[in-house]
């Protein structure tokens, strides 16, 4: 009687996690446009979307924001990635350089929409402390140029706590405080606990039910794809990526809260 039970729980929450991935499927349009309803009130076509996705490492596009990415071309956006470094940490900047454009050409953007920045002031190391004021003015001349209407990026805790990821975030918060990108819909991945990161796509009620602005999901066919992304990155291919790969939620969810656009104190480095 207890494994009938058991087994009768399994399968209803199994059965839960399809319905929800489905009803995601047909739901996601309507959600995108309500991420960007500080547009304007008239109605938005996802094929008028031009989203950037900003990271500050190869591999950050497969490891966080593969959902995101695969939904959003999936959808006829125009996905645009801007990396901040060449992930030189072990002096394998220009394979890693490689590496990323492989697995973006996986993830669907193409190569004229990938800018892969190699400045000295802005070092893969999690010991630097990037500067704001430098990565803003990045980001905001990237913004303007392509004539992007859609920024995703970290949160404050950068997923893994990385420096370099907290710095991105700083310095789109300071965007939206200064109101520089006032056309421009701002959103934060969010950082969840351990237990639901490596809950793997078991996570996906939680998610479901929990507020976001944005809920990106993925099934089978679209974690094949994340996968194969991730393992374009054969030089960060270490034993416990291979765990990653199978037990982290962001390779088959991503959610995002809105980075409020409006008067904020935000000290500037």
């Amino acid at each position: 009687m207890t494994i009938c039970l058991i087994f009768i729980l399994v399968l209803s929450y199994l059965v839960w996690i399809k319905w929800i991935y489905y009803r995601h499927r047909r739901t996601l349009a309507k959600s995108i446009k309500h991420a960007m309803n500080v547009l304007s009130s008239r109605e938005t076509n996802c094929s008028k979307i031009i989203a950037l996705i900003v990271t500050a490492h190869p591999d950050d596009e497969c490891m966080f924001f593969a959902p995101t990415i695969i939904r959003l071309c999936e959808e006829k956006a125009s996905v645009h990635l801007l990396c901040l470094s060449e992930g030189n940490y072990y002096n394998q900047g220009a394979q890693r350089k490689q590496e990323l454009l492989n697995s973006c050409a996986v993830l669907g953007i193409p190569a004229s929409r990938i800018t892969i920045l190699d400045h000295k002031k802005l070092p893969d190391d999690p010991r630097a402390e990037w500067s704001i004021s430098l990565v803003s003015t990045v980001i905001v001349k990237h913004v303007r140029a392509h004539s992007i209407n859609m920024v995703l990026t970290f949160d404050g805790r950068g997923v893994s706590g990385h420096a370099n990821h907290v710095a991105i975030h700083k310095a789109v918060s300071h965007l939206a405080s200064t109101g520089q990108v006032p056309d421009c819909s701002l959103l934060s991945l969010k950082t969840v606990g351990l237990f639901r990161k490596y809950f793997s796509f078991l996570e996906l009620p939680f998610s479901w039910l929990l507020p976001s602005r944005l809920c990106c999901i993925i099934g089978s066919q679209g974690y094949r794809q994340a996968k194969a992304a991730m393992l374009c990155h054969r030089t960060q291919l270490l034993w416990f990526r291979y765990l990653y790969i199978i037990f982290s939620r962001y390779m088959f969810i991503n959610t995002f809260q809105m980075i409020p656009q409006g008067p904020k104190n935000l000290k500037i480095y």
